[in-house]
């Protein structure tokens, strides 16, 4: 079994991590809205929400900010990019088909497979491999603000107490 100690984060990166608190919630709450047999397009609908007001400007961000330090042909670079294709790819089907379910816990399942990913390999990884100039100039970005866009979204699926 690989040990998954954290180890300490360069500021530069430390807002993608806290990015991806939110992300795994995200993934919590379409899980949490499948077990308890919401109607998928409401689960869709917020998924579609948080998409636009916040992952994809994430992902964006990963990308123009760190991806990019890495050599085009990284093993770890080129993972990293091919799970953000996947996941536009899965939310743009559930824009298309806004009750399928499958498509709701696979992007869920993919979601949380990526971040996992991230944080335990991809971000040691640039940490290590990222001239410390680039980082200093990286760590003045801040996270987005996810808890925000929750106050914007009234349809609160996930708690069972407001069902």
């Amino acid at each position: 079994m690989k040990d998954h100690t954290p180890l300490k984060r360069h500021q530069a990166i430390v807002s993608f991590s806290k990015d991806h608190h939110f992300g795994l919630l995200l993934v919590w709450k379409i899980r949490q809205g499948l077990d308890k047999a919401v109607n998928p397009e409401r689960i869709s609908n917020y998924v579609l929400f948080f998409f636009k007001e916040d992952l994809e400007k994430h992902f964006r961000e990963e990308e123009q900010l760190l991806f990019c330090k890495l050599p085009v042909d990284d093993v770890l670079r080129e993972q990293g990019e091919a799970d953000h294709q996947t996941i536009y790819r899965l939310v743009a089907a559930i824009e298309e088909t806004k009750d399928d379910t499958t498509l709701l816990s696979q992007l869920a399942d993919e979601l949380e497979k990526h971040i996992r990913f991230e944080e335990r390999e991809l971000f040691n990884h640039l940490q290590n491999d990222i001239k410390a100039d680039d980082l200093e100039a990286i760590a003045s970005r801040f996270s987005n603000n996810s808890k925000a866009i929750d106050e914007k979204w009234e349809d609160v699926f996930w708690d069972s107490k407001k069902q």
